[in-house]
C-alpha cells in the first residue's frame, strides 16, 4: 500500500511592498524569505554566506536578474532548510548580492529580505502558493 505525503503549511506574510515573505532555517539559522515564482533560482544574499554556513561549490558564472544586468554568482552545496515543520535536505541557492533588492524594500517601507524562494524550489518541491489564506502547501 502506498503511503500517503504528509502535506505541511507554512504560513506566509505579506509585506508592505505586496511581496510574500516566509520564515525559516537555513542550517539552523533564522532567515526571512521572500516568493517569487519569476526567479529560475533560490537565493542567498552573498553577504551572508557565512551566516547561514553555506559552503561554496564551484567557480563564480555570471547571473541575469530583473534590472541589474549580468551579476556574479556562485552555486552552494547543498544544505538544510527548514519551512515551519517541513524540512528539505539537499536544497542548493546561489550566492548573489541582494543589495539592490534590500535597498529598493527598504526605500519603500519593507524590511531587508535575507534570499529568494525560487522556481527551482517550488517544482521541485510540487509546492501550491494559497494566496487567500497566505500559505505555502508543501
Amino acid at each position: 500500500m502506498k503511503r500517503m505525503k504528509k502535506i505541511t503549511f507554512v504560513r506566509l506574510k505579506l509585506s508592505k511592498t505586496n511581496h510574500l515573505l516566509c520564515k525559516a532555517r537555513l542550517n539552523g539559522t533564522a532567515a526571512v524569505l521572500l516568493i517569487d515564482t519569476g526567479a529560475s533560482s533560490s537565493c542567498i544574499h552573498s553577504a551572508l554566506q557565512e551566516q547561514f554556513n553555506l559552503e561554496i561549490n564551484g567557480k563564480s558564472f555570471d547571473a541575469a536578474g530583473a534590472g541589474e544586468g549580468k551579476m556574479k554568482a556562485t552555486q552552494t552545496k547543498k544544505c538544510a532548510l527548514h519551512l515551519g515543520r517541513h524540512r528539505m535536505e539537499g536544497l542548493a541557492f546561489v550566492l548573489l548580492d541582494l543589495t539592490h533588492v534590500n535597498q529598493t524594500l527598504l526605500t519603500q517601507g519593507a524590511h531587508p529580505v535575507d534570499g529568494i524562494l525560487g522556481a527551482d524550489f517550488f517544482i521541485q518541491n510540487k509546492v501550491v502558493i494559497d494566496y487567500g489564506k497566505r500559505k505555502l502547501i508543501l
